[in-house]
């Protein structure tokens, strides 16, 4: 698709969809998070990783109140590869129960979802 096709798509406005999920995976630092983003990138898993350096987490672990900066790690994906995903994430996340959280994407601009397709076949 040419620079032209593309901008026609994009104006045409956002489409619904429903065929990309991104998966919301708090990690310990920024280490982790560009391990598991290059791993699940490499790996065709997901067409695309967001890191988001800094976050204050607050939780109960083991009866006490935590309070924790960590990375936010976001990978885009189409539903049909979410459960390897899912998978590569579990074996190599280090925390004893990671958080991986499925969020829909109910609409994606045609152009977008077309390269995260390509990029995970």
């Amino acid at each position: 698709m040419n620079d032209e096709e593309a901008q026609k798509r994009s104006a045409d406005g956002p489409q619904e969809t429903g065929q990309l999920v991104l998966l919301y995976i708090p990690c310990p630092g920024m280490e982790t998070a560009k391990e598991l983003a290059a791993a699940a990138v490499s790996e065709r898993l997901a067409a695309c990783a967001n890191i988001l350096p800094t976050m204050v987490s607050v939780y109960r672990w083991q009866g006490a109140i935590e309070d924790e900066e960590e990375t936010v790690l976001i990978l885009k994906t189409p539903p049909e590869r979410e459960a390897d995903l899912r998978r590569l994430i579990e074996a190599r996340h280090p925390y004893d129960v990671p958080a991986i959280l499925t969020l829909a994407a109910v609409r994606v601009n045609t152009p977008y979802l077309e390269w995260a397709q390509a990029e995970t076949a």
